[in-house]
Order: structure tokens, then sequence, then C-alpha cells
């Protein structure tokens, strides 16, 4: 995960959704190729961000097909057109797939309704197959591309016991996660279990403990380094307005 330069300005003013925004970013590499699904704001967002914050190349592919888009403006959806604005290229679905298939995805920004402590997701089903509480959409691209992109890294806006939980009601997909970030906690996935990296200090270690449905270890964890005024500035600027993270409220409470 990227880290924030000692030489950098730091500011402490960001609120939960620019916390999560920022931290999604940070998991982008230099030089490598970057993905971004359907109903997937904050990776999309956390993309264009790394364009204008990071002094290092990447390649940037979303789910409406474009490369490195330069979007005059910054849609809600992300998969809207605008995204194909100055692309190098234009993606179909099964393009992607291929590949990530063959190797070629260094980083993919998959959605989950459950993950568990191993960082298997599940986008099926809550509660029993055969009788759900609730159908979910279903496997989409993370049963491709989760198992094969060589580091996934996915997100909740909700950290709690229904959404990390110790038991997925259903297991859509496996293998190849990397992190994931909410309002609370960074995790990252080390020896086959996800593990707590960083928290919000604007939270607390003890709520994240009652907060997640695995069993994680809190012992020697550090708050998330704060957001620079590069990161910030630049996040910002794409939603000048604060229209898109009205639409998206996040908190730690």
């Amino acid at each position: 995960m990227l880290e924030t330069s000692r030489t950098e300005e730091i500011s402490h003013e960001a609120s939960a959704f620019e916390y999560m925004v920022i931290n999604l970013a940070r998991f982008i590499r230099p030089n490598e190729i970057t993905f971004s699904g359907v109903n997937s704001t904050f990776p999309m967002l956390a993309c264009l961000l790394a364009k204008r914050a990071y002094d290092f190349p990447f390649t940037y592919i979303n789910v409406a097909g474009g490369v490195d888009p330069e979007p005059a403006s910054v849609p809600i959806s992300s998969s809207d057109p605008i995204l194909t604005t100055r692309t190098a290229s234009i993606f179909d679905n099964e393009d992607f797939y291929d590949l990530s298939c063959r190797g070629g995805m260094d980083l993919s920004f998959l959605g989950a309704a459950q993950i568990d402590g191993r960082g298997r997701t599940n986008n099926s089903a809550i509660g029993p197959w055969t009788h759900p509480k609730v159908r979910l959409p279903g496997g989409g691209g993370a049963a491709v591309m989760l198992p094969t992109a060589q580091r996934c890294v996915t997100w909740r806006t909700e950290h709690s016991k229904r959404t990390l939980v110790d038991d997925l009601d259903f297991v859509t997909a496996d293998g190849g996660m990397h992190g994931l970030v909410t309002p609370l906690a960074v995790f990252e996935l080390i020896d086959g279990a996800l593990t707590l990296k960083s928290f919000n200090p604007e939270s607390s270690l003890d709520a994240i403990r009652k907060r997640t449905g695995f069993t994680i270890s809190t012992s020697g964890v550090e708050p998330t380094p704060p957001p620079t005024s590069r990161e910030l500035e630049a996040l910002r600027s794409l939603d000048p307005e604060g229209a898109i993270a009205a639409d998206n409220e996040v908190s730690v409470q």
C-alpha cells in the first residue's frame, strides 16, 4: 500500500467519505493496470484521484470501457459513458475479463456484500441459498476477477458484523483478495487472514473489535496516516460541489 511522503504537507481534516476514497487510492502502485467495476463510485474516484495526486504512471481501465479517460466532470455512476472521454481505446467486458484471466490485471477493485476473515466474498444471497432473506445480484465480474487478478481490493461503507462476517452465507468468489477499506479501518490479507493495518483516528480499536465479525488482532496497530493536502485537493477538485460525497455519505458511527 502506498505510503504518504513525510515531506508532503499533511492535512488532518478529512471526512469518512474522503478517508475511504484516499485509502483505496493508496493501494494503487506505479506502472500497474488498475480496474474499477459496476457500482464502484469510491474506487472510480480513487483512480481519478491517483492520476492527479501521485507522481507515477499507471493504467486505469473502468467498466464503462475507458482506458485512462479524462472526463470533463465526474459522474455519480461508475458506468457512465463519460468515463470514456479521451480514452486511449474502448474495452468491452470480455476484454478486461480476458486480461485478468491472462494474468494482466494487476489491481481490481471489486465490491462485496459480505467479506469474511479469509478474504472470501458473498454477492449471491443472504440467508440459506434455497430460501434466502435477500437474493443479491450474483458474482458477475467478481466471480471471474477475484480468483484471477493479481490483487483485489474491496470496500464496505458499513463496518458491522453483518458485513464483515466470520462465516459467509454463500461463497461467491475466493482468491486474490488483498485489501479492504471501511470508514473505520484499512485491512490487508496477510498469511491468509484479513489483518487490521490501520484505523481511522476518528474511531477506536475497541469499536473496530466490537463491529468486526471475524477475529482480529489490534496489538500495535496505529492510526492511518492522514491525507496529504495534495490528496484532499485532488479529491475535492473531482467533486467540487460535494454532490458525490452527499450521495455516498458514510460515518464512523
